[in-house]
């Protein structure tokens, strides 16, 4: 059964109890939430522990940081790997399932000068296998899991797609870290989308959703069929969570999403 959620800042309300009333009211089954940095999900526990007796249903949370695990500076890496291990511990804490978190954001391309990276390959991977391992021992203890996502190349350079976010994954030999797929980067990095969630079914834990011009589903031209299609085919049975901007009228555009997929999937 297709189960969707909604990143909390996309849903009006100043609580979280009164964007829940929204969600349900659309057709939601969950809120996706939003963890920055500095310690703030942290601060929220008392928040967050208060929506969940009052019943809001909060799986996952996605990193709102300014610096990743793949960050060329030790110390704001040391810095992200502190901030996701307090993330996902904040999300076992309220019963949730996992964290995601890209490689890195927005800290190089190859595609625009300089073009050369000043970390090898080699020295890339070995940095973000040792920050994978050690969230995804942290995510082992808590019961919970660390969902790696690759962006596209304009936005990384180290994950763009499925096969090397799976070829880290299975080199850290952890079940706790897995793929946290997003629909709009892929439709810019995978030569065939639903193959590639075909072929690596097994280490695929979590998926976004937003159509190939970043709007909700719906606005772009995604294959919306095949690309639920073929999460339906490896049983995938985690939610799609909603992260997108949005075109029209937000709260018109927010409702949407639901019967849209739901129509999709079919």
């Amino acid at each position: 059964m297709l189960k969707t959620a909604a990143q909390e800042q996309l849903l009006p309300g100043d609580t979280l109890q009164a964007k829940w009333e929204f969600a349900q009211a659309a057709g939601y089954d969950a809120i996706e939430l939003r963890g920055k940095g500095d310690l703030h999900f942290a601060s929220r526990l008392d928040e967050l522990k208060q929506a969940r007796k009052d019943g809001v249903v909060m799986p996952t949370v996605c990193v709102d940081m300014l610096h990743f695990l793949g960050a060329f500076d030790t110390d704001l890496r040391r810095d992200a790997v502190a901030q996701m291990k307090s993330q996902l511990t904040v999300i076992a804490e309220i019963g949730g399932v996992g964290a995601q978190t890209p490689a890195s954001y927005g800290m190089f391309s190859r595609r625009l000068p300089p073009f050369e990276p000043p970390r090898s390959d080699s020295e890339d991977r070995e940095v973000l296998l040792a920050g994978l391992a050690e969230l995804g021992e942290h995510a082992r203890k808590e019961g919970v899991t660390l969902f790696l996502e690759p962006l596209n190349r304009y936005e990384d350079h180290m994950v763009n797609r499925l096969e090397q976010a799976a070829d880290l994954i299975r080199a850290t030999g952890l079940d706790s870290v897995r793929i946290g797929i997003d629909s709009y980067h892929m439709n810019i990095e995978e030569t065939d989308p639903a193959a590639a969630i075909l072929a690596h079914a097994d280490v695929i834990g979590h998926a976004q959703v937003s159509d190939s011009n970043r709007f909700q589903p719906g606005a772009g031209h995604l294959d919306w069929s095949a690309w639920l299609g073929a999460l339906h085919t490896i049983g995938y049975d985690g939610h799609l969570a909603l992260e997108c901007r949005l075109t029209g009228d937000p709260a018109d555009a927010v409702r949407s999403v639901p019967a849209f997929l739901k129509r999709s999937g079919a």
